[in-house]
């Protein structure tokens, strides 16, 4: 991980980060997942949860036309707010700060993406915003997967980032919501370790479609990146910067 002398700030290539008041801070695991979206012709983007707005100006980076980034917490949208406007993408990245429960839209949306709350039945921290952030109390998967159905278009993809455990929990909220996993990609922090969290794709449909499986190891070594990785990072992060 690299930051600026500020730990409160993260630079990257093209934007930068301020994240002093938001509970959930940037990791390579965040970088990974935003990095890896597949943007395709996914041109209108929602982002459910979407704290700093880093995966929102990743999104933009990677060619989304349009990004609406919903947040509840009012210190973390407030940061986004701030993130967006010093980006080179101001005018097209919408930031809302509200509950994704009540959140409308005239319009459905080509790709949702989401980093949402990680722990259930866990201990919580003593900061109300990272549990909020960090645990499914005020947003369940099963709502989650809701909400998304809700807002989706047809031909659209849902991308989320959630722990491997809570896969097969997951396939079964999708189905009972017409939406089925397509691909899975474990993340693994450092070579020879297990994958904690993997990169999940939804879309609408109740039938047996084969799973595509694949595994990426973001280090090679302790702060070494892996070739895998790279490919990914290497347009966002300044270590890259000029290697191109």
């Amino acid at each position: 991980m690299e930051r600026s002398n500020n730990m409160s700030v993260f630079t990257l290539q093209q934007f930068s980060i301020t994240q002093r008041h938001s509970a959930m801070k940037v990791c390579s695991d965040s970088l990974i997942f935003g990095a890896m979206t597949p943007i395709n012709n996914h041109r209108r983007v929602l982002d459910i949860g979407a704290g700093t707005g880093l995966l929102s100006l990743m999104c933009k980076q990677l060619g989304a036309q349009h990004v609406t980034a919903v947040e509840l917490t009012p210190q973390a949208a407030n940061e986004a707010i701030d993130n967006v406007a010093r980006s080179p993408w101001s005018n097209d990245i919408e930031v809302v700060a509200q509950d994704i429960l009540h959140y409308q839209s005239n319009e459905k949306f080509d790709l949702i993406i989401s980093n949402p709350p990680f722990f259930d039945n866990h201990l919580k921290n003593a900061n109300p915003l990272r549990n909020t952030a960090r645990h499914t109390d005020t947003l369940s998967y099963a709502t989650l997967l809701q909400r998304c159905s809700d807002l989706l278009s047809q031909d659209g993809l849902i991308y989320l980032l959630l722990p491997v455990q809570v896969v097969a929990h997951i396939a079964k909220i999708a189905c009972s919501h017409q939406l089925c996993i397509v691909k899975q990609v474990d993340i693994i922090g450092l070579t020879g370790k297990n994958a904690k969290v993997c990169c999940l794709h939804l879309v609408r449909g109740n039938h047996p479609i084969e799973l595509i499986k694949q595994e990426l190891t973001i280090y090679h070594s302790p702060g070494k990146y892996s070739k895998q990785s790279e490919i990914f990072l290497r347009h966002f992060l300044l270590r890259f910067a000029g290697k191109l």
